[in-house]
């Protein structure tokens, strides 16, 4: 999941996990990002915004697969630092960029875009119709907003959710209806969500998919790395170490949702 808040401290070591490990997560993988590419007509004619680009691996996708100019844009130094250079080990500098920036408040003129996408933005941000008003207005007539977010299929224990809100950089999950509305009161018209259960074994292989073995295993030592040189990352580990039993239920009240919005 990609970061686009200004950090709390348990939030900040999430996210510092996420950029050291090299990989942000979403759910539903790489066929969840290409299925919001394509629900939002995204072509090789298109310049796109992607928001909360982590390490640059779906902003990657659009320009190599799709063909069309990106931005991408992210609110940790880290991730833009390591989404360049998957760009330039890509040779894609002529058709992705990349720079900070906060969703809150994008650094970009009204109309700027074709579409705007992100995957697990939204639920980090306090205000999260700030965000979404930010992506409608930088969003050109006729054009896209899409997200992929983590969606409250059935209520979940309270005990549930604030351990989750504590482990995954403050996050804060909404049902269907609630991400629906987001879109609305932006304005965005034609509101399409579709949502999807998932379970621990298909979400893990969608992780793994999204790195080669050489990678993965040295995303496992930088991991070992920071826990060795940050007591403060050590004191979050052990807070999160134990959770509550319906941890092992989580799949039963989660899954994702991809919501796509014109403007």
């Amino acid at each position: 999941m990609k970061k686009q808040s200004q950090s709390t401290e348990p939030e900040s070591h999430y996210f510092e996990f996420q950029a050291s490990w090299g990989l942000t997560k979403h759910m539903g993988g790489l066929d969840a990002t290409r299925n919001l590419i394509e629900a939002c007509g995204i072509d090789k004619s298109s310049y796109v915004l992607d928001v909360g680009s982590g390490v640059g691996i779906t902003a990657c996708i659009m320009a190599e697969e799709y063909g069309c100019k990106v931005l991408g844009v992210d609110l940790s130094e880290m991730m833009v630092k390591r989404s360049r250079e998957r760009a330039q080990r890509r040779k894609l500098g002529d058709r992705v960029e990349f720079k900070t920036g906060d969703a809150q408040d994008l650094p970009f003129d009204n109309e700027s875009f074709d579409s705007v996408i992100c995957e697990s933005v939204v639920a980090f941000p306090k205000d999260k119709q700030k965000v979404i008003n930010e992506y409608a207005r930088v969003t050109r007539p006729g054009g896209s907003v899409g997200m992929n977010e983590v969606t409250w299929i059935r209520t979940p224990p309270q005990e549930l959710a604030s351990y989750l809100h504590r482990a995954l950089g403050q996050a804060e999950f909404l049902d269907t209806e609630g991400w629906k509305q987001l879109l609305k009161k932006a304005g965005l018209k034609h509101i399409e969500a579709r949502v999807f259960k998932t379970n621990a074994l298909s979400q893990w292989t969608s992780e793994v998919r999204l790195m080669n073995p050489r990678d993965y295993l040295g995303a496992w030592g930088k991991l070992f790395s920071l826990c060795f040189k940050s007591p403060e990352a050590r004191r979050w580990i052990k807070e999160i170490m134990i959770p509550p039993k319906s941890i092992f239920k989580l799949f039963n009240y989660f899954g994702y949702g991809l919501y796509i919005g014109k403007k």
